[in-house]
């Protein structure tokens, strides 16, 4: 037993190690946005459902003939060793806007790692039906345990030890030489499966004969298919939501698959796991608390993250142990294994197929995870329902029938609450890869504004009564303001155009900034954004200088001017790329940071917008300062109530490190610097190899 076990437990290791690999080398290519990581996610699962199809398939049409089976296999096999290793070539980058981010990462990943992953997808029920041929006294559901046990540790050891301890391409080395030494095992055990199952055992026979007898009925693999779904959604939806609200980073991509994965654990070891009378009311508790945050979306204080992480961790983990707890209850023999288990992908592709292309297709905003809590709602009442319609005491029948109902009203009416107070005062809304994208107009008179959210996160805010107002994160006592008023172009006599660059444009409050002959250049990866800020904002029409915008992720888009234009020579480059609340990492990095000085002029100014609820920017960005040589301010505003038109904001203005400097020297006398929270900051520097945002959690 013990070779089918470590196979096993290896093959799923490698399964879901890779993904975090894979995923965090592309993340930057589009744009860091939240969606990569669900596309990723239809990607396995996706490659996961081909792979148990193939293990199906070959134990279906082959039963009898193992030579075959075993010969196939290792054929596949040793042909996926051939596209090792998997690091993706920098030459599949996106080179355009236009490049569709969906159907990219999807072409991206079947290119890099299609094959293995589909090889290792097959393995687990592979395997799992060769060992039931080569040992029919032992149940190989235990088996599947164990699988799941190995793609925890898989996801588990990524965050905490290979992504600090190894640099990316060097996790991609060693995930190619791991992957390389379980084909040469996974030969091994399939040796080992055509000597044992040579001599078929009398229990094999009678089991055999038995299983037709025993076929699942349609209703139950139905069931199996939509548990398996509802698990999928309500894994996708949940993680999206996390990103969306803090950072796309692997921690918050590693944590709910975990859970997800545990669930697996704790249902298929034994039946005895799943006691539907504690994880029920569990799971309803941790739906109440999920809505309920939810609709804190429009509160006026925030709760702390890691209560916020707690509440959706333990929906994904009580919900999901519901579903695959109710899938286990109505598994089926042995022989039926490998259709079991092939319904169970197929129900986790659709789910992320739902998610991933369909909900963002039918739904203005972030409904996908209200259909996941509704669908999982009328599953488990269908199951309650068909066991309890059996009992004789109708009376506690009645009564439990009675508060159950009650409980799925609150929660259609508390989600409904949510819908209706997100699209309270839209004018427009708009939903693509990069988001939810709403228009909202309020007020009366000269309080009338118009704002631009991404989620909760507001990209800006114009008064019609005053449109050349600065507003926001960007008014006069800003750090943009302080930029503008301490430039040597603004301060010299007579004034000289200046050209600057701006990474995220929001509605192009910025470019309020302009005076004729100026020249402002706007970076900006979301076409939606542009057309909304166009539509219902007038700071890019009402500019008094040029303004250019140019659609695509910026550091790209800033690689490729710097190849074929040379260097845009900015005198003030502007970081302000955020995603709902979440960081682009990429862009805050010892490599952006070089990419951005070099279309700076040698007196240029880089400006970085740290502001963020949950965590603290200020000591990456100053260390990345001190490496180049230059001094790092710190200009934080908070408004007072005449300034109703400005946002607390937090900037970091990196200048030329010399004191006798112009821009240095007008930003001393104008007594717009902010004290640091702490004299010297921590060794805390970020890589497009590492980034840890654990470091810098408020």
């Amino acid at each position: 037993m013990a070779p089918f076990l470590f196979a096993i437990f290896l093959s799923a290791f490698l399964l879901f190690q890779i993904q975090p690999v894979i995923a965090r080398h592309i993340l930057p290519w589009y744009g860091g946005s939240p969606g990569v990581w669900t596309i990723c996610l239809l990607f396995f699962q996706s490659g996961l459902l081909i792979g148990y199809a193939y293990a199906h398939a070959l134990v279906t049409f082959l039963r009898e003939r193992r030579g075959w089976q075993v010969g196939i296999h290792a054929a596949l096999l040793l042909l996926s060793l051939l596209l090792l290793p998997i690091t993706p070539e920098a030459a599949w980058k996106p080179t355009s806007a236009a490049a569709h981010p969906i159907i990219g990462i999807l072409w991206l990943l079947t290119r890099s790692v299609g094959l293995p992953y589909v090889m290792l997808s097959a393995s687990g029920p592979l395997l799992q039906h060769w060992f039931a041929e080569a040992r029919p006294e032992h149940s190989p559901y235990r088996l599947y345990a164990v699988s799941n046990l190995g793609s925890l540790l898989g996801l588990l050891t990524y965050p905490f030890l290979f992504e600090p301890l190894l640099k990316l391409h060097q996790q991609a080395t060693g995930w190619s030489f791991a992957f390389a030494g379980y084909v040469f095992l996974a030969l091994g055990v399939a040796g080992i499966f055509l000597r044992r199952a040579r001599d078929r055992s009398p229990e094999r026979v009678r089991t055999d004969a038995e299983a037709p007898l025993a076929r699942p009925r349609s209703g139950s693999v139905l069931l199996w298919i939509l548990f398996s779904a509802c698990g999928s959604m309500l894994l996708l939806s949940l993680t999206s939501q996390m990103s969306q609200d803090v950072a796309v980073i692997p921690f918050l991509w590693v944590l709910p698959l975990a859970l997800y994965l545990m669930t697996f654990i704790i249902a298929f070891d034994h039946e005895r796991w799943y006691l539907r009378s504690v994880v029920i009311p569990c799971a309803v508790i941790a739906v109440g608390l999920t809505i309920w945050l939810m609709n804190r979306q429009f509160a006026g204080s925030e709760w702390p993250l890691a209560r916020q992480i707690s509440v959706y961790c333990a929906a994904v983990f009580f919900c999901c142990l519901v579903c695959h707890g109710e899938i286990v209850r109505m598994k089926p023999v042995p022989r039926y294994l490998t259709g079991f288990y092939l319904c169970i992908s197929l129900g986790g592709a659709i789910g992320g197929i739902f998610v991933s292309l369909i909900a963002p297709m039918i739904f203005r905003g972030y409904w996908e995870l209200h259909v996941a809590f509704e669908l999982l709602a009328f599953l488990v009442s269908l199951r309650l329902w068909k066991d309890l319609r059996r009992t004789r005491r109708r009376l506690p029948v009645l009564s439990g029938g009675l508060v159950w109902a009650g409980v799925l009203f609150a929660m259609i009416y508390f989600l409904d609450m949510h819908r209706r107070d997100t699209l309270g005062k839209v004018v427009d809304i708009r939903r693509g890869f990069y988001g939810v994208l709403t228009v909202n107009r309020s007020g009366e008179g000269e309080w009338e504004q118009v704002a631009l959210l991404n989620g909760r996160i507001s990209h800006g805010r114009q008064y019609p009564e005053d449109p050349g107002l600065a507003t926001t994160y960007y008014s006069e006592e800003s750090g943009v303001g302080t930029v503008f008023e301490c430039l040597p172009a603004r301060t010299a006599s007579p004034r000289r155009s200046i050209h600057v660059g701006v990474i995220g444009l929001g509605v192009g409050t910025i470019a309020a900034y302009a005076e004729p002959g100026d020249r402002f250049r706007f970076y900006e990866i979301n076409s939606q954004v542009e057309d909304l800020a166009r539509k219902y904002f007038t700071y890019l029409s009402d500019c008094a200088g040029e303004e250019k915008i140019v659609l695509g992720d910026a550091r790209i888009t800033l690689e490729q001017e710097l190849a074929t234009e040379g260097s845009q020579q900015f005198d003030v480059l502007f970081v302000d790329a955020f995603s709902g609340d979440s960081i682009p990492v990429h862009l805050l990095t010892r490599e952006a940071f070089a990419l951005y000085f070099q279309h700076l002029k040698p007196d240029g100014v880089l400006a970085i917008h740290i502001s963020n609820l949950h965590l603290d920017l200020a000591d990456p960005v100053r260390n990345l300062a001190d490496d180049f040589g230059r001094f790092a301010f710190r200009v934080y505003h908070s408004p007072d109530d005449e300034e109703y038109y400005a946002y607390n904001s937090d900037w970091v203005l990196i200048a030329p490190g010399d004191e006798s400097d112009p821009f240095v020297q007008a930003l001393h006398m104008s007594e717009r610097i902010t004290p640091w929270d702490t004299e010297t900051p921590r060794s805390i520097l970020w890589t497009d190899d590492y980034s840890n945002l654990f470091e810098v959690t408020r």
